[in-house]
């Protein structure tokens, strides 16, 4: 059996758009010269991609888990500094088979993220559904927008 993983080229235009400076920084920031050396074949270290948005009233994290079960997932809160750490395990070989190809990354991940003073860590909420984690963490009451009734005098 062969296998073989092909790229189509794709032409750039020199327009505008792709000449834009903040697109070009964004796209070096993205760069990895490790990959470059990385073996063809064998799969980089598993490390899931987090978005993080705030809202008026909390603060919320969702990752990508695909294939990690609750029991593999770790989350922890201590003092500002939300962790979470897991792992996704690779597999193993029945008698008789073999691998062709590996592409799907796998192992031990921990990611840290630093909180704001304004969150209630002891309310923090995490669910596991469909492979998305969501985290949500809430704000202290006394730092959430409030509105504020004019009255007609």
């Amino acid at each position: 059996m062969t296998i073989l993983r092909t790229r189509t080229p794709q032409a750039v235009p020199a327009t505008a758009a792709s000449l834009e400076p903040f697109r070009l920084m964004r796209d070096f920031l993205r760069w990895d010269p490790l990959l470059d050396y990385s073996t063809p074949g064998v799969p980089t270290a598993f490390m899931p991609s987090f978005d993080v948005k705030e809202s008026p009233d909390a603060y919320q994290f969702r990752a990508d888990l695909p294939g990690i079960l609750e029991a593999d997932l770790e989350i922890s809160l201590e003092g500002s500094r939300l962790t979470v750490a897991g792992k996704r395990d690779e597999g193993t070989l029945l008698e008789g088979e073999r691998i062709h190809l590996a592409e799907r990354s796998h192992g031990r991940f921990s990611r840290t993220f630093t909180l704001p003073e304004d969150v209630e860590g002891e309310k923090v909420v995490a669910e596991l559904r469909n492979g998305v984690l969501t985290l949500m963490v809430p704000k202290r009451p006394e730092v959430r927008p409030r509105k504020i009734s004019v009255s007609l005098g």
